[in-house]
């Protein structure tokens, strides 16, 4: 019997043949490869993965199926889907249906039997790049490196308007409300905002779509104890308008805690740069330095560009001197920040860790802690 084939195209002119899986078609994105042996689900519905291809390393995929507790947002964000060996049956009490099935109801255009850890070491060596699956599509190899190379890289794209709710809501605190929290919504994960609410914590999460002035007014009118910085989609570089946001929010002392794509922005806020990562973090097993503790934290990673912030002692701002807390041990990327004499922090990860190791789980205790202060200040 003759196997369908499927194409994985690099705009570098490689291309990789498997097999169709999930919804067919084509679809394009930047190609990231995720380490992650778990978290699958988790995973395609991260809006932080929007216009991404993921490649999963870990060889089989699907064997948990899906379900509807563990999404982290309403859909599947991913560009595409390329895996190894996917799972023939599904095992487990909680799965309500099969990855596939819901690849395909959701429109996701996927690659199975594919060579992944050829793939992988291919970007290790020539870096990021833009990348297209073809499943079912009449097109020469010249037509599907020639569409690839047409399509947009990520420099330059603001994908979180296109992630972020449309409307604001509320997740109250689990118990007796202790603090309030305005959160910005660049590409949140669920679990982050139950985290929050686990500890007592009433979460305001707002829609980045609102103007700087919008979400000002909301935060005179909610007058939160703490302002949080979600994670998200696309390059740093174009979000002007939310850093201006995060200065004159610094201005007013009110304590910042930022992750991920939120952690970019405040780091522009404080005058950093960033640069695009010849390839980026990905995945629930990366090894980070705490500069603070001494300790080595594996954390959950996903993200394209960093922080250009100097490492060694303490660094100027205009809000008064700060540093590098944490740095990446695969690369010496920069991870985390904090001012020292004005309530604000940020990490390049995911502490909320869904899925991922709950290493850096202690961090919204650390915001509970400044935000403690914050209150105390105001009696």
């Amino acid at each position: 019997m003759k196997r369908e084939k499927a194409f994985l195209v690099l705009d570098d002119g490689r291309i990789f043949q498997g097999e169709p899986w999930g919804a067919t078609g084509e679809t394009y994105g930047e190609a990231v490869f995720s380490t992650g042996m778990t978290g699958y689900q988790e995973t395609l519905t991260d809006p932080s993965y929007h216009k991404q291809v993921v490649i999963m390393t870990a060889p089989h995929i699907g064997n948990t199926g899906v379900n509807s507790e563990d999404n982290e947002s309403s859909r599947f964000w991913v560009a595409g889907f390329a895996v190894r060996n996917p799972s023939p049956v599904v095992s487990n009490w909680r799965s309500e249906d099969s990855l596939e099935s819901k690849l395909i109801r959701e429109g996701i255009v996927g690659i199975k039997s594919l060579d992944t850890r050829a793939v992988t070491r291919h970007l290790r060596d020539r870096g990021v790049m833009r990348v297209g699956i073809f499943s079912g599509v009449e097109k020469s190899r010249e037509e599907m490196v020639i569409a690839v190379r047409q399509s947009p890289s990520m420099d330059g794209l603001k994908l979180s308007d296109e992630v972020t709710t449309k409307t604001g809501y509320v997740v109250p605190a689990d118990g007796s409300r202790e603090f309030t929290v305005v959160a910005l919504d660049l590409g949140i994960k669920s679990a982050t905002p139950k985290n929050m609410a686990r500890r007592g914590i009433e979460v305001h999460v707002l829609s980045s779509l609102l103007s700087s002035e919008e979400i000002l007014d909301r935060i005179d009118e909610i007058k939160p104890d703490g302002f949080f910085l979600s994670n998200g989609p696309g390059d740093p570089e174009t979000m002007d308008a939310c850093v201006d946001l995060v200065r004159k929010i610094l201005s007013r002392s009110l304590p910042i805690f930022g992750i991920c794509f939120g952690h970019q922005i405040l780091g522009r806020a404080l005058g950093f740069n960033t640069y695009k990562l010849r390839f980026g973090h990905r995945g629930i097993n990366q090894p980070v330095f705490n500069r603070l503790t001494g300790k080595v934290e594996i954390t959950a990673h996903n993200h394209g560009y960093a922080l250009e912030a100097p490492v060694e002692g303490h660094f100027q701002t205009v809000y008064g001197p700060g540093e590098v807390t944490h740095i990446c041990l695969n690369d010496s990327v920069v991870e985390g920040i904090r001012l020292i004499e004005r309530p604000a922090f940020s990490v390049q990860y995911h502490p909320e860790a869904a899925a991922g190791p709950h290493d850096a789980n202690y961090l919204f205790d650390q915001f509970i802690e400044m935000m403690e202060i914050y209150q105390n200040a105001k009696r």
